[in-house]
């Protein structure tokens, strides 16, 4: 098995809150992460793949094309965005980067070719957070 990575960088705004709380409630659980103007991050994706290489390119994935499939279903929607109001695939979700990493996955998965698994998704929201998702 190989296992085969491709970073990227997107720039996004976003704020936690619960809308069946109260401001003081989403405050005390939030921080400043409730802020009502919203607050941003510089996040850096890594799309893990993994499967057997083809034995006539020797490649797991023409690495051009995952990074099309990550840039058109994950990036062009997300760069530069606010997350809770402009992400079609975050509405209704709690905007975290847990909930992010689970939807850039379901976002990419169904565009694989069939001999290549999605591995791991991992989403750095600072230089010291981070969240990995493996799937279900």
């Amino acid at each position: 098995m190989v296992y085969l990575t491709r970073q990227e960088h997107f720039n996004a705004a976003h704020k936690l809150y619960n809308p069946g709380w109260s401001k003081e409630k989403n405050e005390e659980v939030f921080g400043m992460c409730a802020n009502e103007n919203w607050h941003g991050h510089n996040y850096d994706l890594y799309v893990t793949i993994k499967g057997e290489p083809d034995a006539d390119t020797g490649f797991l994935m023409d690495v051009k094309k995952l990074k099309d499939i990550i840039k058109e279903q994950v990036i062009v929607k997300v760069d530069h965005k606010n997350l809770n109001l402009d992400v079609d695939f975050m509405q209704g979700k709690m905007c975290s980067t847990e909930n992010l990493s689970i939807g850039i996955w379901q976002q990419i998965e169904p565009h694989l070719p069939p001999n290549v698994m999605l591995h791991c998704i991992k989403l750095y929201e600072t230089p010291r957070i981070y969240v990995e998702y493996f799937g279900n």
